[in-house]
């Protein structure tokens, strides 16, 4: 298979509009028991939660304090993880197999919080057997399995949403009426993002890990391949290992990058056209893959996005983190007249003088993002949905593709020279991180960073174009999956 496999059959517009009002009319023949002609609004919707580690833990509290819905089944291929769901729910059926759970007819939808590499091909699974799905970020291990789950919702009539709970927040809507309705603060010109998280290295042994004997190998895998680990622990730490996880950028990351989409761009760019990536995984020494930091320039339209990522304290032998202006984990959103601060649960617009214009006050957004998905199953309407599954692909591709110019580069650095056109808040934040790295000294070596030419992308095709494109785009495309864990191409219908 190709990235080419499966690709857009229409234009990407129409397909957007004419593939969820298809899917809604899908929907309304639903041979499910929650189909629109049978369904009472006051019925609970029957969940089974596949993944129930630190993530999938979360949402089990969250969902059984709900009296719109009830956990009927549990499956993790970790026993631990099993049983001390099954303490929470022992009313619940439990399995290891997901396959299992997805043949349970009492089963209406399912909650998907495994490792990354499962979410697509488990997600696919779930709406073939006719169940909705509630997936968690990042949607796709890669690009080109976020498409096929796509086309298997269009085909199946399935409701998928994915689990970017800020999309719930209302704080959202009024932050994107101030922005872009009242425009309070004038042209946006830039948009700064940050992840600035301090993080452990994952360990680094002479001999492979060996798997615990609760844990179910063959299942866990799924479609990865079967590689030695040399990290100290198998759970929460596959995010840092390419095999099985997309690093920071991908996992908190996209949180931030999707608050931008909808914020900023009002989910009016899918894709931006070119990206600079430069970074590296430096100081730890572990077995760990992928960046723990990152600086990239992503071009969209004539507002320049500036993405910053460290897991390192802000200094040697601090326990802080970096902090951009007032922003750690968050998005700067410059504008011609003030600048908008975000972050989850909260944000303020400041003059340009630092005076405080407004502020906005939020939630994390996970009940409302629960009660969101309930409403849209019920009525059959994907249309509905705050976070539906071609939302989450264009977010989750942001990342994607900071990731794949970070792969394929050969060169050695960490910030572009001569890139930045968004002025000086931009401009500041590239010297932050430079300023961050000296401080570290000999610790970070030049040649432990890598920088990306800078990398052209083909929205409507979804991949890389012009120079490194073909190295690059190897990491977009569909992996060697492990069989019988293969995930087939769904064709566009």
């Amino acid at each position: 298979m190709t990235l080419n496999d499966a690709r857009l059959a229409c234009d990407r517009r129409g397909f957007l509009r004419n593939s969820v009002a298809g899917a809604a009319a899908l929907g309304l023949a639903a041979t499910t028991r929650l189909s629109a002609a049978t369904t009472s609004p006051n019925d609970k919707i029957r969940l089974g939660l596949i993944g129930l580690g630190w993530r999938g833990g979360q949402h089990l509290s969250d969902l059984l304090s709900r009296d719109d819905c009830e956990v009927v089944a549990l499956c993790d291929p970790e026993g631990e993880f099993l049983d001390a769901a099954r303490k929470k729910a022992p009313h619940a059926k439990a399995h290891a197999d997901l396959r299992k759970l997805l043949d349970d007819k009492d089963v209406d939808a399912v909650v998907i919080s495994t490792c990354n590499h499962w979410h697509c091909l488990a997600a696919i699974w779930a709406c073939q057997a006719g169940k909705d799905v509630y997936v968690e970020k990042p949607l796709s291990y890669t690009l080109w399995e976020g498409r096929q789950l796509i086309n298997a919702a269009r085909k199946h009539g399935r409701i998928v949403q994915v689990g970017t709970q800020q999309r719930s927040d209302p704080m959202q809507q009024a932050i994107r009426a101030f922005l872009h309705d009242e425009k309070a603060l004038g042209p946006i010109e830039s948009v700064s993002v940050t992840r600035f998280g301090v993080r452990e290295g994952v360990g680094k042994r002479e001999t492979p890990l060996e798997l615990p004997k609760t844990l179910d190998k063959d299942l866990w895998l799924g479609p990865a391949a079967d590689l030695p680990m040399y990290r100290s622990k198998v759970n929460y730490d596959w995010h840092w290992d390419w095999n099985t996880g997309n690093g920071e950028s991908a996992n908190w990351g996209v949180h931030v990058l999707d608050d931008v989409r909808n914020v900023a761009f009002r989910d009016t760019v899918s894709l931006p056209s070119a990206v600079t990536c430069g970074g590296g995984r430096v100081v730890w020494n572990d077995a760990g893959q992928t960046p723990n930091l990152m600086f990239a320039v992503l071009e969209a339209g004539t507002v320049p996005v500036i993405f910053a990522l460290s897991n390192l304290p802000g200094r040697p032998g601090s326990k802080d983190p970096l902090q951009f202006e007032d922003t750690q984990s968050g998005y700067i959103v410059h504008c011609q007249g003030g600048s908008y601060h975000g972050r989850r649960g909260g944000g303020v617009a400041v003059d340009p003088a630092g005076k405080v214009i407004r502020e906005f006050k939020g939630t994390t957004g996970s009940r409302e993002h629960y009660a969101n998905f309930f409403d849209a199953v019920r009525a059959r309407d994907p249309q509905r949905l705050n976070a539906e599954v071609v939302i989450g692909h264009d977010s989750t591709n942001w990342s994607h593709v900071i990731n794949a110019a970070w792969r394929s580069a050969k060169a050695d650095g960490l910030c572009p020279a001569g890139t930045l056109a968004g002025g000086q808040p931009t401009l500041a934040l590239e010297q932050l991180l430079k300023d961050h790295v000296a401080a570290y000294g000999q610790t970070i070596p030049t040649d432990a960073l890598k920088l990306s030419t800078r990398m052209e992308i083909d929205a409507f095709r979804e991949m890389f174009v012009g120079s490194n494109a073909e190295a690059a785009n190897t990491f977009l495309g569909p992996r060697e999956f492990r069989r019988p864990y293969v995930l087939e191409a769904v064709p566009a219908t």
